[in-house]
């Protein structure tokens, strides 16, 4: 089978898998975060930690919980990686360095899992499991908790109750993300991804070398790794590692678990609102730039439209051969359109539109689909911003969803978009000031330019992939990059939740004749067109330096 032909069947089953799977788990997503029981399990966890399942909590409330648990599970992953030498299972590893530490316990706890370390060298099993695995669901379950919580604000009437954090971040994990992580990494084990305790063995190779072959509770992380859109690998190779990702089956369901929430969250959305249509509607403008991104990307690859690729005849630098450049192109469009940053190629090795397309798939804030809870908020937050255009053309004060888009919202949703670009542009010009930045880059010129900027977009907008040529170990790379992530994590999030908090204590208005409908194709495209301009006059400079010169190359 030609590779092009298994990509296509690929895309198609895959897009099969998500329409079978979008109503039931995004209404069953809305029932749990709605309903008003508590099962035996969750109770006894209640009790320990203090908490009265039954109160609803304010937005300052929400809030303080929100950045309280990241607080201490930043702190207590700080300690395990420090300390990790003393734990059981370590497998003779040393504590991490101070700096890397700090950057990987952040990294892990904002959900974006950048990784500027060896992880089969780096960590024990300890580490592994009860540190980095248990933030993939904990930091996944706080997207989802902080985007109910803005669709809580449209459909609450003047009340500042956004529900119980605590509720929602133990209903997400135990009944939402722990089944589905189950099953998937047994599938995961079935098409032969690693899952054991086995020590490290040294075997000998062909050319009478040795070759120590490490092991261990890959599957069980694997599979909330991509679930949960955090990305990190057990391995350095992440997913293009044969004990990751060994064919062509766990690819693909790598990329279903990938998609298959931010997907969701949409049905979840419209069963929430009452109003099915709005959720059709938001993920039409998702899968719009979703599709557009991979038809770009697959082009570029499949055409091998670079220098290097046609003198080589291909563009198969840095990709598995057992993938090939359809599902690599895929891989990569899903993972930088969510924030997970899970690869099984090289990116850095892509062509030079290609790698622009994936690097532009984070700018747009990745909300094409986005990560788990950050990309429907992050749509939800570009919504407002589309009703506040039309608004203007018509002179009417604008509305969404029976609440007025007023001063106050506005302020919210203006930083909101302001953030993150503020963080990577301003990132990238200083560490580019820096004469030693030009020793960390991999490469020259444009690709060299590029590599940074991708750095700091992965890192700001929570994603955690990587152009590898940079070598970001240094601790100015290590502070500097935590500092995006962890700004670029809870800041926007602040704001999502005071929007959220100023929406609820709104009352309802009737929708009018002059009410623009939100549900309709137009408003779609009106919604893509929102996005792509804000992208556009944001980074369009920083793209015309790196990928836009090194395409005209």
């Amino acid at each position: 089978m030609s590779d092009g032909l298994a990509g296509v069947l690929s895309l198609l089953t895959l897009v099969g898998l998500l329409a079978l799977a979008y109503r039931p788990l995004g209404d069953f997503i809305a029932r749990t975060l709605e309903s008003p029981r508590h099962t035996r399990v969750e109770r006894p966890l209640y009790r320990l930690a203090g908490i009265d399942p039954d109160a609803s909590q304010s937005t300052r409330s929400y809030a303080m919980a929100v950045v309280g648990f990241s607080v201490v599970s930043l702190v207590l992953l700080y300690v395990l990686l420090v300390l990790q030498s003393f734990l059981p299972y370590s497998r003779g590893t040393a504590g991490m360095p101070w700096d890397m530490a700090l950057n990987t316990a952040v990294s892990f706890v904002t959900n974006t899992n950048w990784q500027s370390y060896a992880g089969e060298t780096t960590l024990g099993w300890t580490a592994q499991a009860a540190g980095l695995a248990v933030q993939n669901f904990v930091s996944a379950a706080v997207g989802i908790a902080v985007a109910v919580a803005l669709m809580r604000g449209f459909t609450r009437n003047r009340s500042d109750q956004l529900g119980n954090f605590w509720v929602d971040l133990v209903r997400v994990t135990l009944r939402v993300l722990l089944p589905i992580a189950f099953t998937g990494a047994v599938l995961l084990v079935i098409a032969g991804t690693v899952q054991s305790f086995t020590a490290d063995q040294v075997v000998d190779t062909l050319t009478g070398g040795q070759q120590t072959i490490t092991t261990g509770p890959v599957a069980s992380q694997e599979a909330i790794k991509e679930l949960g859109t955090n990305g990190g690998g057990f391995f350095n190779a992440n997913s293009a590692h044969p004990f990751e990702n060994p064919n062509g089956f766990s690819n693909l369901l790598e990329i279903f678990l990938i998609l298959l929430i931010p997907v969701a969250l949409t049905r979840t959305l419209g069963t929430m609102l009452g109003n099915r249509r709005q959720g059709y509607a938001v993920l039409a403008a998702m899968g719009a730039l979703f599709f557009t991104s991979l038809a770009v990307t697959t082009w570029a690859e499949v055409g091998a439209h670079g220098q290097s690729a046609q003198a080589a005849g291909a563009a198969m630098e840095g990709k598995e051969s057992r993938f090939g450049e359809w599902a690599s192109a895929l891989f990569a469009t899903a993972t930088t359109g969510t924030s997970t940053g899970a690869v099984n190629s090289a990116h850095d090795s892509f062509t030079p539109t290609g790698g622009g397309a994936v690097l532009v798939n984070m700018m747009l804030g990745e909300v094409a689909p986005g990560g788990v809870g950050a990309g429907i908020y992050g749509i939800l937050v570009m919504a407002i911003l589309a009703v506040f255009v039309a608004g203007l053309m018509v002179g009417r004060t604008p509305e969404l969803l029976g609440k007025k888009i007023r001063s106050t919202e506005m302020r919210y949703v203006a930083l909101y978009t302001l953030t993150t670009p503020a963080l990577v542009l301003i990132g990238v010009g200083v560490a580019i000031a820096l004469p030693s930045t030009a020793d960390a880059m991999g490469n020259p010129g444009g690709h060299g330019f590029s590599e940074v900027v991708y750095a700091f977009t992965s890192a700001a907008n929570n994603n955690g992939s990587a152009f590898g040529g940079l070598t970001a170990t240094s601790t100015f790379f290590q502070l500097m990059l935590a500092a995006a992530m962890l700004l670029g994590r809870f800041v926007p999030i602040l704001f999502v939740l005071a929007l959220a908090g100023s929406l609820a204590r709104q009352g309802k208005v009737p929708a009018t004749a002059g009410t623009l409908p939100t549900h309709t194709p137009l408003f779609a495209g009106l919604l893509v067109g929102v996005v792509l301009v804000m992208t556009g006059l944001t980074y369009f400079p920083a793209l015309a330096l790196g990928p836009i010169a090194e395409a005209l190359a």
